[in-house]
């Protein structure tokens, strides 16, 4: 029992940088915007949130900057692909190398740089239960916002009448326009928000889950996390399976490791990308499939008439 509550919890704090990006991927691609600079920018947000807090010595002060971080670097991607119409993926892929380079050459003084002392997580009274409480009410608060997320942007998607604009214009753009809504400025306010989820998700990398500072820490996770709103068709419940499911096959091969079950460390560092390969190659056996749960528009600049 000891064990399996190990393994619930570890599952927990490895899905949620996945969980947090994922759900920001979703709400922009939902709009029509494809952003592949994920990983860039999960790695400026982790830099930028070690600095804040060793710096400083406040973890919110870490978070806020994170933030602050994933939003400016959102929009910036913004500039190219929806001001100025530029190729998505290409727009994308430049944001990702810049955000790797740049987090690396800020991050040499803060390699081996110690964070400060912080409280004890986990829910009071709650994280004393046994077995319930190690498994589920012994994490950071941000593994329990990651999760009320999910109700919240699936909430806000398909109950209200700003999720359905959201919508409408990654279906179709020119239909939004031409009942009077701006395109551009709710493509850039949906990137702001998933900004904010991917600065999250890389503070909580490098502030939490690691803790520490390392050149390309956040080691493909942006990528997974591209990968998960695809394996999740669009939709925010099943984002979250395909992230619990993702992290749980890492840790449960740590966990089977420390047994004493003998697995090659190369083999756990490649079976998560070896997942995503595998389940992308299957539900691209079934396009249709595809086609009708992927907004219309994704990864298409919108070129008024």
């Amino acid at each position: 029992m000891s064990v399996l509550a190990s393994v619930i919890a570890t599952t927990m704090n490895a899905s949620t940088p996945l969980l947090l990006a994922a759900i920001g991927i979703l709400v922009a691609e939902r709009s029509g915007v494809l952003n592949l600079g994920v990983e860039g920018i999960m790695l400026m947000a982790a830099i930028c949130a070690y600095i804040g807090t060793v710096e400083t010595g406040s973890f919110a002060i870490g978070f806020l900057c994170a933030i602050m971080v994933g939003i400016l670097f959102a929009l910036f991607f913004a500039i190219f692909a929806v001001g100025l119409r530029a190729n998505q993926q290409a727009s994308g892929l430049g944001i990702a190398i810049f955000g790797a380079g740049l987090s690396a050459y800020i991050g040499i003084p803060y390699q081996g740089a110690v964070l400060p002392e912080r409280g004890a997580d986990g829910i009071p009274l709650l994280d004393q239960i046994p077995f319930i409480g190690q498994a589920f009410f012994s994490q950071h608060w941000i593994v329990y916002l990651s999760l009320l997320m999910v109700p919240a942007v699936w909430y806000f998607l398909f109950r209200t009448r700003s999720g359905l604009v959201v919508r409408a214009v990654g279906e179709s753009p020119f239909s939004a326009n031409a009942l009077g809504y701006s395109v551009p400025f709710i493509r850039c306010s949906a990137l702001a928000f998933s900004g904010a989820c991917i600065g999250l998700s890389g503070a909580y990398l490098s502030l939490i889950y690691t803790p520490l500072w390392v050149e390309g820490m956040v080691a493909g996770r942006g990528w997974i996390a591209l990968a998960l709103v695809t394996f999740g068709t669009w939709r925010p419940f099943r984002v979250f399976l395909g992230a619990y499911l993702f992290g749980g096959m890492t840790m449960i091969q740590l966990n089977l490791q420390s047994m004493g079950v003998s697995i090659p460390t190369q083999f756990i560092s490649m079976a998560p990308y070896l997942a995503t390969i595998l389940v992308l190659a299957l539900m691209s056996r079934n396009p249709t499939w595809i086609r009708l749960n992927m907004p219309a528009s994704l990864g298409k600049p919108f070129i008024p008439h």
